[in-house]
């Protein structure tokens, strides 16, 4: 992958003033796009040109490289433009075109076979097959989102300690103090940061996200501070960097725990200076922005262990947000899963599915050790998976052990929490609109009623179940019947891996004597 996508995958700006044209652009007819990908127990999300070919398949040289041996070396090629079409490049399993009929009252979930060499036209929504994967075209994680200081939604805060949290939130924007956002993965930093800049006087700046964990240092260091003509082989002309960009707006750091050592020196001057040097300038450059950092990591034992400058730690950690994770705000699942579901149905052009009791119970049950993005994953997916109005249990494919198929990003800004019609935190006393947005109880019953009385989901519970269980065998036959590297394989932890072995009866190998 070239350095230009690898830096346009770490970093999400959102200014109306410098990125509308650009967005327009490169939105087209459809808006930005991303591909899902379900496949080897994970999903992994990568965004889509709006012109042009993406190669998917099980080789590395494509563009979207899918670890699945159900999935050819080269396995299908979609065409992006004026109209979205997938080719199949004759591949071995076949490519399977999932979509919903409507026929009067009901709705049929159709699968076309797509034959080899061929091409056939997608719409956005549609579920395709590609072996054992499955694969979805989606609207880009934000692209829909209003322009800072334009009416953005507010984000869903029921909590007591979320209420708590973002009300001083609230009086932190207004003030120049850097911020350290702490929290684990995907539990909702980058939406506390964003709600921080639409809160402080910044708003109608650029907000500009930077995942320093995604970067090199060698391209960190260009992307951060930019660089002069001739700076090094590639540097045909002058490039600001992104600090430069974002003058009068905020930038988040994401993942500051990971960013190495030669990079905290040049960030510390940046903070004290407020001045950024290009790589191979010969003066410092001013920029007026706000810097919030964001991890996941316990950044004063890191200090303690030599892994992050102390300095620089004082310097992030004006003041320290900490956000709880998903599985302690149970309030929150219910209202956060009926936002996600109304917007993953509303991009596939559907109507907004109901929860059948039993699903929401399976919900605020679950450990949520990925948090919102997690969820997010689990919902998009049901959606997807699901024929009827309701989503039931099975649809959510959640893993007893509490350990459900884990998101790696390509990557991508993180979910966010937001809902049109949330009340801000500061008044959050009742429950919100958002939170209420759920189906009567007895609509829900009904729908749950009909879905129960339907073996469609049923059946593809069972088939899914059996797809897996043949690519569990598979990779331990694959592995010599190591089941370690069987669970690597399948991108499975290792308990979760031992776990589906005696779910589903297969013998677990012994190991060989001598």
């Amino acid at each position: 992958m070239s350095k230009e996508r690898e830096a346009a995958g770490a970093m999400s700006a959102r200014n109306p003033a410098q990125n509308g044209a650009h967005e327009g652009a490169q939105s087209g007819a459809h808006g930005a796009l991303e591909l899902a990908v379900f496949a080897g127990g994970r999903v992994t999300r990568h965004p889509l040109p709006a012109e042009g070919r993406v190669s998917l398949g099980r080789s590395k040289e494509n563009d979207v490289p899918i670890d699945d041996s159900s999935v050819s070396r080269r396995h299908a090629i979609i065409h992006l433009g004026p109209r979205i079409a997938i080719e199949d490049l004759g591949s071995a399993n076949g490519t399977r075109l999932r979509r919903e009929r409507s026929a009067g009252p009901t709705t049929k979930l159709l699968e076309l076979q797509l034959e080899q060499g061929k091409t056939m036209e997608l719409s956005v929504g549609d579920a395709v097959n590609l072996g054992s994967t499955l694969i979805v075209i989606l609207p880009r994680e934000g692209a829909t989102s209003a322009a800072p200081g334009q009416g953005q939604g507010e984000p869903i805060v029921l909590d007591p300690a979320m209420q708590r949290l973002y009300a001083l939130a609230e009086r932190v924007a207004g003030a120049p103090i850097t911020v350290l956002l702490l929290g684990e993965t995907g539990a909702g930093k980058e939406v506390l940061a964003e709600h921080i800049h639409r809160r402080s006087p910044r708003a109608q700046g650029p907000f500009l996200r930077l995942n320093c964990a995604a970067l090199s240092e060698s391209l960190l260091e260009s992307e951060l501070f930019g660089h002069e003509k001739g700076a090094f082989t590639s540097a045909g002309q002058a490039k600001q960097g992104l600090l430069e960009t974002a003058e009068k707006g905020t930038v988040l750091l994401d993942e500051v725990g990971e960013l190495p050592p030669s990079i905290q020196v040049k960030l510390l001057r940046v903070l004290e200076d407020r001045k950024v040097m290009r790589v191979g300038g010969l003066s410092p450059r001013p920029i007026d922005v706000r810097f919030v950092s964001a991890t996941n990591r316990d950044l004063a034992a890191e200090v303690k262990r030599g892994a992050f400058r102390e300095d620089l730690f004082f310097r992030l950690n004006g003041i320290a947000l900490t956000i709880p994770p998903l599985r302690a705000r149970v309030s929150e699942i219910a209202p956060l899963a009926r936002a996600l579901a109304a917007r993953t149905a509303g991009a596939l052009g559907r109507r907004a599915p109901a929860f059948a009791p039993e699903t929401l119970a399976a919900l605020e049950a679950h450990r949520w050790p990925g948090n919102i993005r997690e969820l997010r994953n689990v919902i998009e997916r049901a959606v997807v998976l699901s024929g009827g109005d309701t989503l039931l249990p099975e649809h959510l494919l959640l893993d007893d052990a509490g350990t459900p198929p884990q998101e790696t990003s390509a990557p991508l800004p993180a979910a966010p929490l937001a809902a049109p019609h949330a009340a801000p935190p500061a008044a959050a006393q009742a429950p919100t609109p958002a939170a209420s947005q759920a189906a009567p109880p007895q609509a829900a019953d009904e729908d749950a009623g009909a879905a129960r009385s339907s073996p469609s989901a049923r059946d593809l519970r069972s088939e899914l179940d059996a797809i897996e269980r043949r690519r569990i065998v598979d990779a331990l036959e694959q592995c010599a019947g190591n089941q370690t590297q069987a669970a690597a394989l399948l991108g499975m932890p290792r308990r979760t891996f031992v776990a589906r072995l005696d779910a589903y009866g297969i013998p677990r190998p012994r190991k060989r004597k001598g």
